[in-house]
């Protein structure tokens, strides 16, 4: 059973919910999805664990003026309502794992350790891409640039839950669904304003000391791959994961898979073994 809440950030109310009980393990979403992205994760993991999910502003649930903000600022909020105190164990996909990152060098005593789910890192080189995927990359530009909210979403679908080189509609059924629905809501959301982090985490990954699992999936953007490579080798303490088969969202097309990784992890970090 959940517990929703609102979490007061600044000029935001940040839509959140907690499974369970126990050691705090914060999820947060990719640009391309909002809390629900998670569903399987916060049943699983909350139930030895305390699971906590958030929508970020702009998407989901989450009610924002416009303001510029700090996502670490925000996520901070969501650890000081949610945490009693304890340092958490961050999950973060994508922006999310962007996100996780920032926090992760300006706080670090509240973090206890990472899970990276093909991460964004600021700071980090400007991708390389083959002509084809280039292509996609400027067509959603133009596409997000004039309002065109639907062909959008079918190349967002494309890029992140098929995979950039994968045939259109390789992922079917209630996964795709759920994110052609995040994104819709996300896509048709009033402007948030500006996101004032600038860590530049890419240059400082030498920094993070804590314990940190990074995934990616083969069908993944190749230069995602190999950003989480990078970043599973360059923190101090990390290990990295390839799933098989799997593209940028691998919560929604292989939640079960991800559950168990997540829940292995978290129970190596408690010294619980399993």
């Amino acid at each position: 059973m959940s517990t929703q809440y609102r979490i007061a950030s600044g000029r935001a109310s940040l839509a959140a919910e907690v499974v369970g009980s126990g050691d705090p393990i914060i999820f947060l979403h990719a640009r391309v999805a909002d809390r629900r992205m998670w569903r399987a994760q916060l049943d699983g993991i909350g139930e030895s664990n305390k699971a906590i999910a958030y929508d970020r502003r702009g998407f989901g649930e989450t009610r924002a003026d416009a303001e510029d903000f700090s996502a670490v600022a925000d996520l901070m909020a969501v650890i000081e309502a949610t945490t009693d105190g304890k340092p958490a164990i961050l999950v973060g996909c994508s922006q999310g794992g962007e996100i996780v990152l920032d926090a992760a060098l300006q706080h670090p005593s509240c973090i206890r350790s990472l899970v990276l789910i093909a991460p964004n890192v600021t700071g980090a080189p400007t991708a390389i891409c083959s002509p084809e995927i280039e292509g996609l990359r400027m067509q959603l530009k133009e596409a997000e640039k004039i309002g065109d909210v639907d062909q959008a979403i079918a190349i967002r679908t494309r890029l992140s839950l098929d995979g950039p080189l994968e045939p259109e509609g390789r992922v079917v059924g209630e996964a795709r669904q759920l994110f052609l629905d995040m994104n819709s809501v996300a896509l048709r959301s009033p402007p948030t304003g500006a996101n004032l982090d600038a860590v530049a985490a890419y240059r400082r990954l030498g920094e993070v000391s804590v314990p940190s699992l990074v995934i990616c999936g083969d069908l993944d953007l190749p230069s995602t791959q190999e950003r989480s490579r990078h970043v599973a080798t360059t923190v101090l303490n990390g290990s990295y994961h390839e799933l098989t088969g799997a593209a940028h969202l691998p919560s929604l097309e292989r939640p079960a898979e991800i559950t168990d990784l997540v829940a292995e992890f978290v129970n190596r970090c408690a010294g619980r073994g399993g």
